[in-house]
C-alpha cells in the first residue's frame, strides 16, 4: 500500500487494528475509515520517521499513553470522528514537531482539568469539539501561544470559563461553531487583541436584548468578521451594524449562507459613525424569503461610501437603488454574479453619478438581454477597465455600441452570440468570447493582447495583422484541421497558442515548421488520441524538437494514393480467382438454394398440375417439341409437359417462372445434350433441381441423354449428379425404330413411377 514516497494509503479496507510491520521508512500513514478501536504501545514504535498520521473515522475509544512516544517528527495527527471520551496530555507528550491537531467529532464532553496541548510548543491549527463538548475551563489551551486556525465545534457549549483562552497570544483565524450568544460574548471578550479573522458559524441574532452583551466586540481588533449560517432579523440588523461600525480596525465583513427574515424595515435609525477601515462587503447565497418585497435600504445610504469592495452573489438581487449606487463614492470592485438584474433594472442601477469610482464589473449569470442596452447603461463608467457578462443570454449583437472609454477587458463568454461585430471596443486588452457559436474572428483591434476563443466552431485562425499585439490565444474546442505556414509566420510575437482538442490534419511540413521557424514560446497542438506537438517546456506531452512522425504521417497522399492502388489490385485479383474457380456460379447457387429454402420441400398435392417440366436447350427444341412432346401428350393417359416457351408466365422474372415450374412438376426431364451443357439457363434449370434432388434425396429428376455425351462434360461443380450419371441408369435415344419404342415405354414407365 505504500508509494515510492513511502506514502502508505490504508484506508478504508475494514482493518481493526494498526497493521503490524510498520518500519521507519513510512512517512505518511492512511488508517481512516477503518474499524479501529484501540492504538496500542507497540503499534506506532517503529515508526520513527512518519510526518502524517491518519486515523479519522474510526472507532476509536482507547489510546495507550505512550502510543505516540516515538513520533517526535509527527507534524499532523487526525484524529477526528472517532469515540474518544476523554483526552491526555500523556498522549501528545513528545510530538515534538507536531503542527495540525484534529480532535473533533468524538465523544469527550471536555478537555480535562488542565491543558492536554501544553507541550505542542509548534501547533499551527487545532481543531475540536463535537455535539456533546459543553465545558471549556480555564488552563485548557495553557502551552500555546500562536494558532494560525482554531476551530471549536461548540454547538451545545455552554460553560466558558472566563480566561480560557487568554492564554493564546495569536489567532489568525477562529472559527467558532455555537448557540450560545452569552457564551459567544465571554470567548470573544478573551479573544478582543488575538483574533484576526473572526468566523462564527451558526448562531441566531433574533432578539435585540440578547445583542447587548455583545457589545464587548466593539473593542475587537478583528480585522475581518464571517458569519455563516447565521440568523438575521429586521430588528436585528441596526444593532449588530452599530456595533461592528465600532470596531477599531474590522476592514472585511462576509456573510455566507446566511438568512434574513424581514424586507429591510430597520425601525431602529443606524448612526452613521463612517467607520474608518471598513473597506470590504461580502454576501453569499443569503436567502430573503420575501426579496420582492425589499426595500430601497434608504437607512443604511450613509454607511457604503467607505467601501471599495463589495461582492452579492447568488442574492436574488434584481435592482440596485439608483440612490444606493451614488452613494458608493468608493467604490471599485462590485460582484452581482448569480443574480436576476435584467436590461431595465441595470439601467436604473447604473444611473449617472452611480459607481463614480468602478473599475471591476462582474454581471455574469443574470438576465441580460441586449447587449446594446447592456453597453449603453454602462458606458459613464469612466473609471471601468474590467467587465464580465458572461453567461448572460443575448443571443444578438447589434453592429454599434457605446462602452465605458477605458475598458480593457471584456468577458462575453457563453452568451450566445453568433458572431463579433465592431460593436466590441476597440480599446480591449483582453477579450474572452468563448463558448459561443462563432465561425469566424475577424476584428481589427490594435491593443489587444489575449484572446479567449475557446469552443466556438471556428475552422481557421484569426488574422493577425488585425490584432498585431496579441501574445496568447487560446482556440481549444474548435473545429480547426490545420495552419499555414503564413498562419504561424503571422503569430511570431506570441507567448502562448493553445490549439488544443482540434481536429488537425498531421504534416510533416507542419510539424517542421512549428519546430524550427514559429519561434512560439508555447505551442499546444492535439492531433487525433494523442499530444504530437508542445511547447519546448514539454507542458504537456513530447517536446516539439522530439517529436519524429511516421511515413504515413509525413506522406499522407503519397501514403493513400498507394493504398488504393493496392485496393484495386486485390479485388482485381479476387475477380480473376472468383471467374477461374466459378465464384459467381456458387453465388447464384446460394441465392437457388436460399429461394428454395424459402419453399416447401415439396408442393402440396394440389399444387401439383404437370406431371413433369422440360429442361432442354433451345438447339433442341424441334427434337423436343416434334417428337417428344408429341409422343407423351397424345399417349393414353396423356401426360402434361411444362415447357418454358408455352407455360412460363409472361412479364414473370424468368428465375421465378423456373423455380414454380420446377415446383408445380412431379418429375423434372433433362434433356441432355452437347448444347445443354453449354446453355446458361439449363444450367440454372440444372441448378436448382440439383438443389431439390438432393435435399429431398428422391429421383425427381429424369436424364435423357439426346446424343452420346461423356459424364465429364458434364460441369464437374455438379458432383453429385456426376456420381448419379456413374451409378445409376438414365435414358438413351436410340437411332432404330425398333429401339425407340422401347425408349418411348421405358420414359413413360419413369414419369408415372
Amino acid at each position: 500500500s505504500c508509494d515510492a514516497s513511502q506514502l502508505c494509503n490504508c484506508s478504508s479496507v475494514g482493518l481493526d487494528f494498526i497493521p503490524p510491520g510498520l518500519t521507519a521508512k513510512i512517512t505518511v500513514l492512511n488508517l481512516a475509515y477503518n474499524r479501529i478501536q484501540r492504538i496500542q504501545s507497540q503499534d506506532l514504535q517503529q515508526a520513527v520517521n512518519l510526518r502524517a498520521l491518519l486515523l479519522q473515522s474510526n472507532q476509536i475509544s482507547s489510546i495507550d499513553k505512550d502510543s505516540f512516544q516515538s513520533l517526535a517528527k509527527l507534524e499532523l495527527l487526525d484524529l477526528s470522528n472517532n469515540s474518544l471520551a476523554h483526552l491526555s496530555p500523556l498522549w501528545f507528550g513528545h510530538l515534538f514537531s507536531l503542527q495540525h491537531l484534529h480532535l473533533q467529532g468524538n465523544s469527550y464532553r471536555d478537555l480535562g482539568q488542565s491543558s492536554p496541548f501544553s507541550s505542542l510548543r509548534n501547533l499551527s491549527s487545532l481543531h475540536l469539539g463535537n455535539p456533546q463538548f459543553s465545558v471549556i475551563r480555564q488552563g485548557n489551551f495553557e502551552g500555546i501561544e500562536l494558532l494560525h486556525k482554531l476551530w471549536i465545534d461548540g454547538s451545545n457549549l455552554s460553560q466558558y470559563e472566563q480566561g480560557s483562552l487568554k492564554s493564546i497570544k495569536v489567532i489568525n483565524h477562529m472559527i467558532i461553531n455555537i448557540r450560545s450568544i452569552n457564551v459567544f460574548s465571554e470567548i470573544v471578550r478573551d479573544c478582543l487583541h488575538s483574533v484576526a479573522w473572526l468566523e462564527v458559524r451558526r448562531i441566531a441574532f433574533s432578539i435585540v436584548a440578547e445583542l447587548q452583551v455583545l457589545r464587548v466586540m466593539s473593542s475587537s481588533f478583528a480585522k475581518k468578521i464571517s458569519f455563516r449560517q447565521t440568523l438575521l432579523t429586521d430588528a436585528t440588523v441596526p444593532e449588530m451594524v452599530s456595533i461592528l461600525e465600532d470596531m477599531p480596525k474590522l476592514v472585511e465583513l462576509e456573510l455566507v449562507d446566511c438568512r434574513l427574515l424581514g424586507t429591510g424595515q430597520w425601525k431602529m435609525q443606524i448612526q452613521a459613525n463612517q467607520s474608518q477601515t471598513l473597506r470590504v462587503l461580502t454576501i453569499k447565497n443569503l436567502s430573503i424569503e420575501e426579496f420582492y418585497l425589499f426595500t430601497d435600504l434608504k437607512a443604511v445610504e450613509d454607511l457604503l461610501s467607505p467601501f471599495t469592495r463589495v461582492t452579492v452573489q447568488n442574492t436574488k438581487v434584481f435592482l440596485v437603488p439608483c440612490r444606493i449606487s451614488q452613494h458608493l463614492l468608493s467604490l471599485e470592485y462590485l460582484d452581482l454574479s448569480a443574480n436576476l438584474i435584467g436590461d431595465q433594472s441595470l439601467e436604473h442601477s447604473a444611473c449617472q453619478g452611480g459607481w463614480p469610482s468602478l473599475q471591476t464589473l462582474n454581471l455574469s449569470q443574470n438576465s441580460l438581454s441586449d447587449l446594446e442596452i447592456t453597453s449603453k447603461s454602462l458606458s459613464h463608467l469612466g473609471n471601468l477597465i474590467v467587465l464580465d457578462i458572461s453567461q448572460n443570454n443575448f443571443g444578438e449583437i447589434p453592429n454599434e455600441c457605446e462602452w465605458p472609454k477605458h475598458l480593457k477587458y471584456l468577458n462575453l463568454s457563453s452568451t450566445q452570440i453568433p458572431k463579433v461585430t465592431k460593436c466590441i471596443p476597440p480599446t480591449l486588452e483582453v477579450l474572452d468570447v468563448s463558448g459561443n457559436n462563432l465561425k469566424e474572428f475577424g476584428l481589427q483591434l490594435s491593443f489587444l493582447k489575449e484572446l479567449y476563443l475557446t469552443g466556438n466552431q471556428l475552422r481557421t485562425l484569426p488574422g493577425a495583422a488585425p490584432i498585431p499585439n496579441l501574445v496568447a490565444l487560446s482556440v481549444r474546442r474548435n473545429k480547426l484541421n490545420s495552419f499555414s505556414k503564413e498562419e504561424f509566420e503571422s503569430f511570431r510575437r506570441m507567448e502562448l497558442l493553445d490549439a488544443s482538442d482540434n481536429n488537425f490534419i498531421c504534416s510533416c511540413e507542419f510539424l517542421s515548421f512549428i519546430q524550427h521557424e514559429a519561434g512560439l514560446a508555447q505551442v499546444l497542438v492535439r492531433w487525433p488520441d494523442k499530444y504530437v506537438c508542445d511547447s519546448p517546456l514539454a507542458v504537456r506531452g513530447a517536446q516539439v524538437g522530439a517529436v519524429h512522425l511516421s511515413l504515413m504521417e509525413c506522406h499522407r497522399s503519397l501514403m493513400v494514393s498507394l493504398i488504393c492502388v493496392l485496393v484495386f489490385l486485390v479485388i482485381l485479383l479476387l475477380v480473376a480467382v472468383g471467374y477461374k474457380y466459378h465464384m459467381v456460379w456458387y453465388l447464384r447457387m446460394t441465392w437457388a438454394w436460399l429461394q428454395a429454402k424459402r419453399k416447401p420441400k415439396r408442393a402440396p398435392p394440389k399444387d401439383v398440375i404437370y406431371d413433369a417440366f422440360v429442361s432442354y436447350s433451345e438447339n433442341d427444341s424441334e427434337w423436343v417439341e416434334n417428337t417428344m412432346v408429341q409422343e407423351l401428350e397424345q399417349a393414353c393417359p396423356p401426360f402434361r409437359l411444362c415447357l418454358h416457351k408455352r407455360d412460363f408466365v409472361p412479364g414473370k422474372w424468368i428465375v421465378d417462372n423456373i423455380i414454380d415450374s420446377i415446383e408445380k412438376s412431379r418429375k423434372t426431364l433433362f434433356v441432355l445434350s452437347e448444347h445443354f451443357v453449354q446453355s446458361e439457363w439449363c444450367k440454372y434449370e440444372l441448378d436448382f433441381s440439383h438443389f431439390r434432388l438432393f435435399d429431398e434425396n428422391n429421383d425427381a429428376a429424369i436424364l435423357v441423354l439426346l446424343e452420346p455425351i461423356q459424364s465429364n462434360a458434364i460441369p464437374k461443380r455438379f458432383c453429385k449428379l456426376r456420381k448419379i450419371m456413374n451409378t445409376k441408369t438414365y435414358l438413351e435415344w436410340p437411332a432404330g425404330e425398333e429401339q425407340q419404342q422401347m425408349f418411348w415405354f421405358n420414359l413413360k414407365i419413369a414419369l408415372r413411377s
